[in-house]
């Protein structure tokens, strides 16, 4: 509501209009006026008061017409309108409130009873437009906060579905930048990691299904934060294999010793689980294989089912010395083994026929980190 506070008074006598004006202007009011129902309905669009002093009895439109069409027009804000009658006609006051009308005085009226009606109509005035904005403002924090939870539910769902097979840290790095083109189909030169447990299919078949899911579940546990903290693309997650790769998504300078590294600390771990597994009668071995080489890397799937994957001759071979180690050995090929000399040591193994690949392979394995 502004100050001083605008009043409208509608009267078709000048002499009323005129004595409420005066004692309304000496209570610091600004006072607008008009003489009968249709000039009416105009200044209130023209100067939109905060109270109207309007008199029923009027020629053209009375002043119960008046509030009704008023108080019908969405348009218009909250305006309260005390109705004035030159009687206590109590069918005229009743449709006067009937109509819309917030409060009513008789002719002639008392400067007390006037000053007071109009002071207590501007105060609700100023309450309803303090809640009004506040309604406003609390609807325009709803919309932001709906469209600021949208957001973040769509955020959520993105870095839960790159966490399949990103590092946390990662997923978070990619979807904060708002960029996925990234899993658009591309070749990159990558270093793939395969390994899985040796003798599980013959423990498989003869074990419980519930001993069966408690290895697997401590084999997941084990090995999988280990890719995360290489921050390795884990892509396949089959039962006891594992196929993760390096530089692709996100590229990094190091990916053959990252490969490396994780593969050391993969093997370190497996030798304290097969320990515990011996102890129940369970004898599982690991093996592991890495291997260097272009690839075609993109999303494959379907709606609501999509991996991100990798498909070359790299993918064949790292799987093949993966196939190839025994039980605590990490096959790499020459590629991986020249470029991991400064990080690890690392031994000839000598030439492998690799299922699947029509020349044999010179592979090598690591002994430890240096």
């Amino acid at each position: 509501m502004r100050d001083p506070a605008r009043i409208l008074v509608v009267d078709d006598n000048e002499a009323n209009v005129d004595i409420a004006k005066m004692r309304l202007e000496a209570q610091g009011y600004e006072i607008v006026t008009a003489i009968d129902g249709e000039e009416a309905l105009a200044r209130v669009r023209e100067t939109l008061p905060d109270l109207i002093l309007l008199d029923i009895m009027m020629p053209k439109l009375d002043g119960i017409e008046v509030t009704r069409r008023l108080k019908a027009d969405e348009s218009l804000p909250f305006i309260p309108i005390i109705l004035v009658t030159a009687k206590a006609d109590v069918k005229d006051v009743v449709a006067g409130l009937e109509a819309g009308g917030d409060d009513y005085l008789t002719k002639p009226f008392e400067h007390a009873a006037l000053v007071a009606r109009v002071h207590s109509m501007l105060r609700i005035k100023s309450l309803h437009d303090t809640v009004e904005t506040q309604r406003k403002e609390l609807a325009s924090i709803n919309v932001g906060l709906e469209d600021r939870v949208s957001r973040q539910v769509q955020e959520l769902e993105r870095i839960g579905r790159l966490r399949r097979f990103l590092a946390p840290q990662l997923a978070e790095m990619i979807v904060s930048k708002g960029d996925e083109s990234i899993f658009a189909s591309h070749r990159r030169d990558i270093v793939a990691l395969f390994c899985d447990l040796r003798g599980f299919t013959a423990f498989a078949e003869t074990a419980e299904p519930e001993e069966v899911m408690t290895v697997l579940r401590e084999y997941h546990t084990s090995l999988g934060p280990l890719v995360h903290r290489y921050e390795g693309t884990l892509t396949r997650f089959a039962g006891d294999g594992l196929m993760v790769f390096f530089n692709d998504p996100i590229p990094c300078p190091d990916p053959t010793a990252r490969a490396v590294r994780l593969a050391v600390a993969m093997r370190e771990a497996a030798q304290t689980l097969a320990k515990e597994w011996r102890k129940r009668g369970h004898e599982i071995g690991f093996g592991v294989g890495v291997a260097q080489g272009f690839a075609t890397l993109g999303q494959i799937g379907f709606e609501g089912q999509v991996d991100y994957t990798a498909i070359g001759t790299v993918i064949n071979l790292a799987a093949r010395l993966c196939d190839a180690a025994r039980d605590g050995q990490i096959l790499v090929s020459q590629r991986v083994a020249a470029a991991v000399d400064e990080v690890a040591t690392v031994e000839p193994v000598g030439e492998i026929q690799l299922k699947g690949l029509t020349r044999p392979g010179v592979v090598h394995q690591v002994v430890g980190l240096r």
